[in-house]
């Protein structure tokens, strides 16, 4: 299976920040460590940056497997690693109905930039996080690997 690359999980560790304790993200979340929404089953009152690194891992796999089930064109590594941040922020739900992924799977790469700039909505707001986290998503997404 394809893997994200270590700029793109710097990516998302940069946008999601680390938490050692449970905080309600803007979406209204419970959620812990690297962006990792808790799960009725899962309960922490604390987490370790060993663990959250962990967690984060795993839930990048989850972005990854949406974004290779979902997009059947050849990608280079910052488009793959623009569209499992944009994944792992959002959920595959959002990948899967969206216009950005009919542009990509129509290899329309000049048009998905404006794309994942449409998405920086959370909790019915607009957040300056999301629109500067969608410009590097789009900036990674425009990369041309050599």
């Amino acid at each position: 299976m394809r893997h994200i690359t270590q700029e793109g999980l710097n990516l998302i560790k940069h946008f999601e920040g680390f938490s050692s304790t449970v905080y309600t993200c803007p979406a209204g979340y419970a959620t812990i460590g690297y962006g990792h929404l808790i799960t009725k089953s899962e309960s922490f009152k604390t987490i370790t940056e060993d663990n959250a690194q962990e967690l984060l891992r795993n839930d990048a796999e989850d972005a990854e497997r949406a974004v290779l089930r979902y997009i059947d064109v050849p990608l280079t590594d910052g488009q793959f690693d623009a569209l499992v941040s944009f994944t792992f922020n959002l959920g595959s739900g959002a990948l899967q109905r969206s216009t950005l992924r009919r542009k990509v799977n129509r290899q329309a790469h000049s048009e998905v930039p404006d794309q994942l700039k449409r998405w920086v909505w959370a909790g019915g707001r607009k957040l300056n996080g999301l629109i500067v986290r969608r410009r590097m998503e789009s900036a990674l997404y425009a990369v041309m690997d050599v």
